[in-house]
């Protein structure tokens, strides 16, 4: 209880007034910052399920709205259940605390394990945003009970009470959601924030039961909150002391026995596999972005075709590994290559690590080679000089409703132009034609849409699915997309201009290098599989889907 109950004989006096004065300001005030923790928590548990199911799952988009609509909905279902527990709100606030605390702080683990030893994580992700949602919507009617209680006695009306409860509540929402990926993110990584969230959550809530409303509750409630606290508690600290050995084990589980190199970069997770003597894997956000046994068909098939007619200075956005700029580094007469690359961590594994280096020929060690750490869109609009490359090499991810979708936009596409000499030609990787038909044809009719002429084509992969290309499948053979769908573009003269010739350059180097058979059979492929001219996608309608 707050305060004891007045003598009835005797009114109080005013020292024993004010006393009660206080200590119902400083229990209001107790209140009011467990409601606005409580609020911190519950939007870092948020924030993490979408952080952790973009990078599990992909399309980040989609991620978003399927968490939040879950979680707002689950919500109004907690709302109505915590009406059962009015009548002991206290107790009930203090296990709600306690289960919220269980199971936010061990979603991430739950959604990661789902994904590496189950194959998939989307109906893990599902399950957690339902019952978060629901443990969250029951706080506020049994945290309004609680503060309406302390109201009363300090007679403040209920309106003021409520303001006051929501006021926390939003303020402690901003808290949660900037100190997320601003603090806990860099600083803990998404396993061992969520693990510390809960943490802070059952403190808060028990502190706030047990030591304010602790007189309300009977004997056994109080020993019934502690023990629940108490494991709960001893369940995150667990957690917390094996999380290392257990993303080892995940991540072994995901990539496979033989990890050499795992780092979180601000951009994205990049783990290598392989021995350092044979040909490695590199893995971008737990998709396999370079297999070393036949990334060669991929990058050979993108680059040389581009590179017949003037290409003497060449940019390549994306493609921080140095495998295009590799391929480019074979002709003598290439001047310049310049490397846009956003992440600074690829670039530098692609220059120290002894296989990725040894299979992208050091080109970072070639002084023509000059590498921009910056997101290629803001480059090509701010830093690119009008007509300054004779060839751009689109190196990117797979276009979908995520970050990379402004790189395959109308608008992305004009820029490229832009900064295209007279004559210049433009290689695009559009994902795979086959598997992914619908987003491959959309980036051609965009490209057409921002005055592109275009030569499809295709080149396949090796067939067990472990093809070197941008975000091919993880471990999974049967899922993995068997080919690569490819794009030569040239800004169009005029009406009736005709599509670049799709073929190598004059004394292409390296037998390695397709022949023209094998590009203009993937021509012929593409041809066939050419649908009813689609929309184009822009910034503001996206139009790839997941």
């Amino acid at each position: 209880m707050i305060e004891a109950p007045a003598s009835a004989s005797a009114p109080p006096s005013t020292g024993t007034a004010a006393q009660s004065s206080a200590r119902r300001r400083a229990g209001r005030f107790l209140v009011l910052a467990v409601v606005f923790v409580c609020a911190a928590c519950g939007l870092v548990y948020e924030l993490e399920l979408v952080a952790l199911a973009s990078y599990l799952i992909g399309d980040s988009v989609t991620q978003a709205s399927v968490v939040l609509s879950v979680m707002v909905f689950a919500m109004g279902v907690g709302s109505l259940l915590a009406k059962r527990l009015r009548c002991r709100a206290a107790v009930g606030f203090g296990l709600v605390e306690a289960l919220l605390a269980l199971i936010g702080g061990c979603s991430a683990l739950a959604l990661y394990a789902s994904f590496a030893w189950l194959g998939g994580s989307r109906h893990a992700l599902v399950a957690f945003s339902l019952a978060i949602g629901v443990l969250i919507g029951a706080e506020i009617p049994l945290l309004m009970t609680l503060i309406q209680r302390i109201s009363r006695r300090a007679r403040q009306d209920a309106g003021g009470a409520v303001a006051d409860l929501f006021a926390a509540d939003y303020v402690g929402a901003l808290v949660g959601g900037l100190a997320f990926p601003f603090l806990l993110l860099p600083w803990l990584g998404q396993l061992t924030s969520a693990l510390l969230t809960g943490a802070v959550n059952a403190v808060a809530g028990a502190a706030l039961v047990l030591w304010l409303f602790g007189r309300d509750l009977t004997v056994r409630e109080r020993w019934l909150l502690l023990v629940a606290n108490a494991l709960v508690l001893g369940v995150l600290a667990t957690a917390a002391v094996l999380v290392d050995d257990f993303e080892r084990a995940a991540r072994r589980a995901v990539y496979g026995e033989q990890v050499r190199v795992a780092v979180q970069t601000p951009v994205q997770e990049i783990v290598v596999t392989g021995s350092s003597e044979g040909p490695p894997d590199l893995f971008l956000d737990g998709r396999l972005r370079i297999s070393g046994r036949d990334e060669y068909r991929y990058h050979q098939a993108l680059v040389h075709p581009a590179m017949r007619g003037p290409h003497g200075r060449v940019v390549i956005l994306g493609g921080g590994d140095g495998l295009a700029a590799r391929e480019v580094l074979r002709y003598d007469d290439v001047e310049s290559v310049t490397v846009v690359e956003m992440d600074p961590g690829v670039v530098f594994l692609a220059r120290t690590d002894p296989a990725l280096a040894r299979l992208n020929g050091h080109a970072y060690g070639d002084r023509r080679v000059r590498v921009v750490h910056a997101d290629a869109f803001r480059w090509l609009r701010t830093e690119a000089r009008p007509g300054a490359y004779d060839v751009v090499i689109s190196d990117l991810p797979n276009p979908g409703i995520t970050a990379s979708a402004k790189l395959y936009s109308e608008e992305f596409y004009g820029l490229t132009a832009r900064a295209l000499a007279d004559g210049g030609r433009l290689a695009v990787h559009a994902g795979p034609m086959r598997a992914r038909p619908h987003t491959y044809w959309t980036v051609e009719a965009t490209l057409r849409a921002a005055g592109f002429t275009t030569r499809p084509y295709d080149v396949t992969g090796d067939p067990t699915g472990f093809a070197g290309g941008p975000d091919r499948s993880t471990g999974r053979p049967a899922r993995a997309p068997h080919d690569w769908g490819l794009i030569l573009a040239a800004p169009a003269a005029g009406p009736g201009t005709v599509p670049p010739p799709l073929g190598l350059a004059t004394g292409a180097p390296g037998r390695d290098v397709p022949t023209l058979a094998a590009l203009r059979a993937g021509a012929r492929r593409a041809e066939a599989a050419r649908p009813p001219r689609l929309p184009s996608s822009t910034l503001v309608h996206p139009r790839y889907g997941s």
